[in-house]
């Protein structure tokens, strides 16, 4: 039990999922497949492919709607009475 590390995910955790989408296309995209040589090529071949995504501007498409996430997520999103 000393060794286990837990880690919680914030309540509001939208950032978390975009940081890992970009680390997992950085992985398709630029380091599959590939060997590095040395660490100055492998840096060179992320700042190239991170200048590029950043010159793209892309956004995040978000699938779930609010009314979808109120009943998916009802300790989350409670109904309130008015």
């Amino acid at each position: 039990m000393q060794r286990i590390e837990f880690c919680y995910t914030p309540k509001h955790g939208s950032w978390l999922n975009i940081a890992e989408n970009e680390l997992s296309a950085m992985t398709r995209q630029c380091m599959e497949g590939r060997r590095f040589g040395d660490i100055d090529t492998l840096q060179a071949g992320t700042r190239a492919w991170s200048t590029d995504i950043n010159n793209t501007q892309r956004g995040v498409d978000w699938q779930m709607k609010v009314d979808d996430a109120r009943c998916k997520l009802t300790s989350i999103y409670p109904k309130i009475k008015f």
